[in-house]
């Protein structure tokens, strides 16, 4: 029997909600299934996994084939990593706690890259907000500059202008 790691649609319409389950390729997507491995939630920002990690390496290790969206799913959770250093074990590259320290190196590392984007997005919300403060000061300063320009010109008009009751033009005079 030939078996697939893939979603399986939950959720009402327009608010899917998904479970990753272990499924015989010929079955219906929604579906009979053999095992439910854990659940994707696309709704969250950022998508929320929870996954049996154990028996997700199972079924990868034992020739289960993961869809696109379930192989991008469980390479971001490190099954794919653990599958690889297993590997290595198994070939005698290194023993099993080196192999459980570089995943766990894998993992800090991991944390580390998402918390350094987290603060540059939090930098840059910072600039976007000191960006708009200055936007408000040059347009306040605009505005002045325009509003003194438009006084001195109605100031100015009024003396340009002929006196009231003469009908001469200033070129005639």
């Amino acid at each position: 029997m030939a078996t697939k790691i893939r979603l399986q649609r939950n959720g009402r319409k327009g608010y899917a909600f998904y479970s990753i389950v272990i499924a015989d390729v010929r079955a219906p997507r929604d579906g009979k299934f053999t095992e439910k491995i854990g659940t994707y939630n696309p709704n969250t920002n950022p998508a929320t996994v929870d996954l049996k990690f154990d028996r997700a390496l199972y079924w990868v290790e034992v020739g289960a084939q993961p869809t696109d969206t379930v192989r991008n799913i469980l390479s971001k959770e490190g099954v794919y990593m653990m599958k690889h250093l297993r590997g290595g074990v198994k070939k005698g590259a290194f023993d099993e706690a080196a192999a459980q320290a570089k995943f766990e190196a894998w993992k800090n590392e991991a944390k580390k890259a998402a918390e350094k984007k987290a603060a540059a997005e939090a930098r840059l919300q910072a600039e976007k907000k000191v960006n708009e403060e200055i936007a408000k000061k040059v347009a306040e300063k605009k505005a002045a500059e325009a509003a003194a320009k438009a006084e001195a010109e109605a100031a100015q008009a009024p003396a340009d202008a002929p006196a009231e009751g003469t009908t001469e033009t200033p070129a005639e005079a």
